[in-house]
Order: structure tokens, then C-alpha cells, then sequence
């Protein structure tokens, strides 16, 4: 497939080379942006690549990189100065679910989501925003979730981070607005992915029931509520109704939620 609307942009999408991050990638490679896409998975971001470039005509960067390294931010803007590209949009997708008991969990896990999740993100903005403040225009995604609103045991971690990209981002998009610099904060409820291990049943009735969206269509609404500037989103109408009963969970339903749970995971 040629591309006819090619608009000579660069987009930065991290975590590209499966799941939210691809779809991402491959929606903005259809409106003709170059991408620079980045991912912890060597073969597979190499193959995107390729094969985002055969169908869609644009041209195509694709980088190993493991951005929960401590310099990893660092490295990776230093080699958009060192090869002379300048983003247009950042996607800061990359990140990892895990559902486990806080104290049992490797310490490890939890410094790599705290990595991926916060101190990744922050530099990538910190960085990349700088010189689009300078310009005087650009883009910046960044993907919370409706778990920002919850305090459920098991996902304690990623709750957390998730409430620190949210409130990260809005507080950055009044720091960059005046300067022609949108930040959005994007938060899905659940996605229709591999990520949550349900059947191919549960899945199509999830999204068929409204719980569950499709990857592409969470792209999409979020790349035009980015372009129209707003600095949070949470796509899905039914996900409004659900927020309200999640933060006021009675503390006894909690407790039956966990015990249940404990007892799946034994």
C-alpha cells in the first residue's frame, strides 16, 4: 500500500512490538507518519519495522532497547540528536502487568515497573518535551489507566505508577499548553488483548458486552483526542459508570475480593 497523505512527521512509540504499542505504530504508519519505534524484543520490533515500511510506504527505525536500564531514556534521546531526528509525537506505551501479593513479589518486578512505568516516562518527557517546548509544538501520550482510580490488592504496584502517570500528565499539560504542546494522559479500562489469559469466548463477549475494547479502537480514539488537545481520556462510555463504584468500594468487599483471589492463585 502506497501512502498518498505522507506528512514528513516522526512519532516515537515505545513498546511497539506487539499489543497496544503495535496497533500505535501501525495507525499513525497509515497516516503517514515516520516512526521511530522502540522495544526489549530484538526480532520482533525488527519485523514490524519491515513490515510496516512494505505496506505503508514510511519510513521505519526500529530499536532494540531495554528502557527499564537507568540510562535508558538518556540513550535513547541522545540517539535521536545523534542521527538528527526530531519527534514530532511521543508514545510512552512501554510497561508490564503483574498481579501478585506485594510482599511476595521479587523485588526485581517491582523495580521494573517502578523504571518502565515512572522514571522512564518522566525523562522521555522531561527530554523530548524540552525541545518541543522550544519549537513551539508537538505531542505527548502517555498511558495511565482506569486502575489509577482503584486500590485493589494484588495490582497495588500498578496502580500506583498508573496514578503517577495520570497526574504527572495533567499536571505537565498545563506547563506545556501555552507553548503549543499537548500531553495527554490515556485511561482504558480493560483492553482486548492476551494480557488477562481469558478464551477466545470470554474475549469476544467481553467486547461485545462493552467491558473489554479493542486495541485498534483505543488508537484511534486516543490519537484524536490527543490532536484535539485534551489532557485526559478515558475511552469507553461504560468505564464512567464504573469509576464512581470502583473508588468507593466498601472495605469489606475488598477483603471477600482478595480472599477470593488468594484462593484462585493457591
Amino acid at each position: 500500500m502506497t501512502n498518498s497523505n505522507k506528512i514528513n512527521s516522526l512519532a516515537l512509540v515505545t513498546g511497539a512490538s506487539s499489543g497496544i504499542g503495535l496497533n500505535y505504530a501501525t495507525e499513525l504508519a497509515r497516516q503517514g507518519y515516520d516512526l521511530l519505534i522502540v522495544s526489549n524484543q530484538e526480532k520482533e520490533i525488527a519485523e514490524v519495522g519491515e513490515n510496516l515500511e512494505k505496506e505503508f510506504n514510511v519510513k521505519v527505525t526500529a530499536l532494540y532497547r531495554n528502557l527499564a536500564l537507568e540510562n535508558a531514556a538518556e540513550e535513547l534521546y541522545q540517539y535521536c540528536v545523534d542521527n538528527h531526528l526530531e519527534v514530532e509525537m511521543l508514545i510512552n506505551n512501554a510497561g508490564i502487568f503483574f498481579f501478585n501479593d506485594f510482599t511476595k513479589t521479587d523485588i526485581k518486578r517491582v523495580e521494573l515497573m517502578l523504571a518502565l512505568h515512572v522514571v522512564t516516562v518522566t525523562k522521555l518527557c522531561r527530554l523530548f518535551g524540552e525541545d518541543m517546548k522550544k519549537r513551539g509544538h508537538g505531542y505527548i501520550l502517555n498511558m495511565s489507566s482506569m486502575s489509577a482510580w482503584m486500590s485493589m490488592p494484588g495490582i497495588q504496584t500498578y496502580n500506583a505508577t498508573k496514578v503517577y502517570i495520570l497526574n504527572f500528565s495533567r499536571s505537565l499539560w498545563y506547563e506545556l499548553k501555552p507553548y503549543g504542546v499537548t500531553v495527554t494522559a490515556i485511561c482504558p479500562g480493560a483492553i482486548d488483548t492476551g494480557l488477562y489469559g481469558l478464551s477466545p469466548r470470554l474475549r469476544r463477549l467481553a467486547v461485545g458486552l462493552g467491558v473489554s475494547m479493542r486495541p485498534e479502537k483505543l488508537v484511534k480514539i486516543a490519537l484524536k483526542k490527543l490532536r484535539k488537545g485534551k489532557k485526559q481520556v478515558m475511552p469507553g462510555a461504560i468505564n464512567y459508570l464504573f469509576v464512581p463504584l470502583i473508588k468507593h468500594l466498601p472495605d469489606w468487599l475488598v477483603f471477600t475480593i482478595m480472599k477470593r483471589l488468594n484462593q484462585f492463585q493457591a
